[in-house]
């Protein structure tokens, strides 16, 4: 059994919490909502902020202005050699900074951002992009396979968060690229359902197209991940590209477009409202 400290209890941490519980560790939980308090006792978790005697800090804030906010906070509380994992999606820049922070604590810093949304996240099948010491990750990867089906070093601090984001800018490419293809589709008389299929028989094939277009088509607009934080991703990767002379014209472009939604619709939850907002203009 582990001493685990977990912050940030929302669609992510609170599953993550639970396999924790359920794999036998003692799983302290803080999340500034006071009123999942209930749900984390529900399940065999204790509530408050982290103790002296934590062995592992968990980390899955929505992004990386609250992760930047909590931390110094956060490693106060923590005995040097403990180790922190961050699970949350932040920004390449922000590894640097968090690493030197963790360092003068004497803190061993593993960043895992995660792949997959809530429903990987209570079946225990995440993916996650580990940056940092290797070693580290050998210690603690027993703990992390109790909520993740695939854990992946990336390399150096920095490297996981990149990775992730790097993922999901493709994800976002497409959720614009596929959406223009099917309303060029529908005006020109075409089918959106039988041009999926001609599709997914063709160079074009992706997974995107197989799981996501007829969810699409039904109007779900996937509603769990927020046009703030998708604008807020794409930003870190322009500022990226920008810091490191890299030409990300497309990347622009999809950011803008995201913005654009953001402008539209305001901080809701739905990662293919780029499209519908496109279908408006």
């Amino acid at each position: 059994m582990v001493e685990i400290a977990l912050a940030g209890a929302g669609r992510i941490g609170l599953p993550v919490a639970r396999h924790l519980v359920a794999a036998g560790h003692s799983v302290r939980v803080h999340d500034v909502r006071a009123e999942v308090e209930q749900l984390v006792t529900g399940f065999g978790a204790t509530w408050g902020e982290p103790l002296p005697e934590t062995a592992v800090l968990v980390t899955v804030l929505p992004g990386s202005p609250e992760l930047r906010s909590a931390i110094p906070g956060l490693l106060e509380r923590l005995r040097p050699g403990t180790i922190w994992l961050d699970l949350t999606s932040a920004s390449p820049a922000l590894g640097a900074e968090l690493a030197a922070a963790a360092s003068r604590y004497g803190i061993d810093y593993l960043e895992t951002p995660v792949g997959g949304g809530p429903d990987a996240a209570e079946a225990g099948g995440l993916t996650l992009y580990a940056g940092g010491e290797s070693a580290t990750l050998d210690r603690v990867e027993p703990i992390l396979r109790t909520f993740a089906r695939q854990v992946h070093y990336t390399g150096p601090h920095g490297s996981g968060y990149l990775t992730k984001l790097l993922v999901n800018l493709l994800w976002f490419n497409q959720v614009v690229a596929v959406g223009e293809v099917l309303m060029l589709a529908r005006s020109g008389g075409l089918d959106p359902a039988r041009l999926r299929e001609l599709l997914l028989n063709g160079p074009a094939a992706s997974a995107f197209i197989e799981d996501v277009v007829p969810r699409l088509l039904t109007g779900d607009q996937l509603a769990t991940f927020g046009l703030d934080r998708i604008v807020e991703e794409l930003e870190s990767l322009e500022d990226f590209a920008g810091q490191h002379e890299v030409p990300a014209a497309m990347t622009s472009l999809v950011t803008s477009i995201h913005r654009d939604a953001l402008a539209h619709f305001g901080p809701v939850d739905g990662e293919l409202l780029a499209i519908a907002h496109l279908e408006q203009a």
